[in-house]
Formats: C-alpha cells, sequence, structure tokens
C-alpha cells in the first residue's frame, strides 16, 4: 500500500502507524500551508493533562504560502520551551533516558525552515524506532491522489480518528486517564522498544 502523509512536528501516534504500515510512503511537499494543524505543533501528556507544543512560524494569511517556504521565527527560545516542557511531562517515564541523547540534540540547534526541521525531527523518531522507512516526496499536489491511500487528513488535529488506539500506560494517565494519538514522543517514553510493535498491531481507517 502506498500512502500519502503531511510531514509533521513529532508526528502523531496515528501518523507513525499509517507509516509503519505502509508499502511505500510519499510525503506532501507541494500543499499550501494551514494553521492549526500539526505540522507546527504536537500534543504531550503532561501534569495537568493534554499539553500543546506550537512552533512559532512566519505566516501571513492575506498570501497563501507554501508548506515548504515556511519560515520558523526564533523571536523567542521556544526550543528551550519545549524541550523543558518534555522533560518535565517525561523525565519519569520508563525510557527517557535511553532516548533523550538523541533527541536533546534538535532542541540545541537553531532551526529555521519549518518543512527541513520536520523531517530532521521524523528521522530522529525513525532512529528512536529503529525502523527503516523509504519515503519520498511529492511532485506536484493531487487534490484527489489516484492509487494512494490519502492520509492527509490526520494533519488535522481537530479531526480525531475513528477507530481508536489501543491504551498502554502513560505517566499520568492515574490522574486524568488514558489520552490517545498524542506524539509519537509519548509512545516511545512509555513504551520504549515496544513502540514499534505496538504501531504495527493498530487500525487506521481508509
Amino acid at each position: 500500500m502506498t500512502i500519502l502523509l503531511h510531514p509533521t512536528y513529532f508526528p502523531s501516534i496515528a501518523q507513525c502507524v499509517a507509516m509503519v504500515q505502509a508499502k511505500k510512503v510519499i510525503f506532501e511537499v507541494c500543499d499550501n500551508y494551514q494553521k492549526q494543524t500539526y505540522r507546527n505543533r504536537m500534543n504531550l501528556y503532561g501534569a495537568q493533562g493534554r499539553l500543546p507544543l506550537t512552533v512559532p512560524v512566519v505566516y501571513s494569511q492575506k498570501n497563501r504560502q507554501l508548506y515548504e517556504d515556511i519560515s520558523i521565527s526564533n523571536d523567542e527560545k521556544w526550543q528551550d520551551i519545549h524541550w523543558k516542557s518534555i522533560q518535565s511531562a517525561y523525565s519519569s517515564s520508563p525510557f527517557f533516558e535511553f532516548y533523550e541523547h538523541d533527541l536533546a540534540p534538535i532542541f540545541n540547534e537553531e532551526a529555521t525552515q519549518l518543512m527541513d526541521f520536520n523531517f530532521r525531527c521524523l528521522n530522529t523518531v525513525l532512529e528512536c524506532l529503529q525502523h527503516e522507512l523509504k519515503f519520498e516526496t511529492s511532485n506536484e499536489f493531487e487534490l484527489n491522489p489516484i492509487n494512494k491511500t490519502d492520509y492527509r487528513y490526520l494533519v488535522d488535529h481537530r479531526k480525531e480518528i475513528e477507530q481508536p488506539l489501543n491504551p498502554y500506560v502513560q505517566v499520568f494517565d492515574d490522574k486524568h486517564g488514558f489520552i490517545p494519538n498524542l506524539s509519537i514522543l509519548d509512545l516511545i517514553f512509555n513504551e520504549g522498544p515496544n513502540a514499534l510493535l505496538y504501531l504495527e498491531k493498530q487500525t487506521l481507517p481508509v
């Protein structure tokens, strides 16, 4: 199965399920940028429940901009804030110490272009999962893709997937219960080497 996906900021678990189970992955790089999507945000599980983290970008709604042209705004030290938030949320998780040295460089080196940064996050995730993913990027935008399963809808954080993901133990689930489809980081820190097996066993609607 060939699938079509958007590159996102530390992708959601649902996106990773699609990637791991696909024979071929094509990332959409020819689309217009849209706000309020996982292109520049992820959700973690913090002490108070769902914790959204957003990468600030330079964007104007007056003129359409291609996703690949979106720059990151570094006026504030957002990378420091995000890394400290990750440490606060997951320092007590079973596998945080195992993966933190792989992830820390992403937040220590300044990022300038959102899409490039997201691909860097993806490559780090694949290393943590120990999963070799062969992927390509799109050559043109297709509204209705032919011979591809279109999973681009997974980029919209406002749309929950119809098929619920199986629960696993989370750091604060004794306070707020299981929160599904967070960033893949939540699964990696809590499940470690078993994260890939979890992804292989999930089911997504086509």
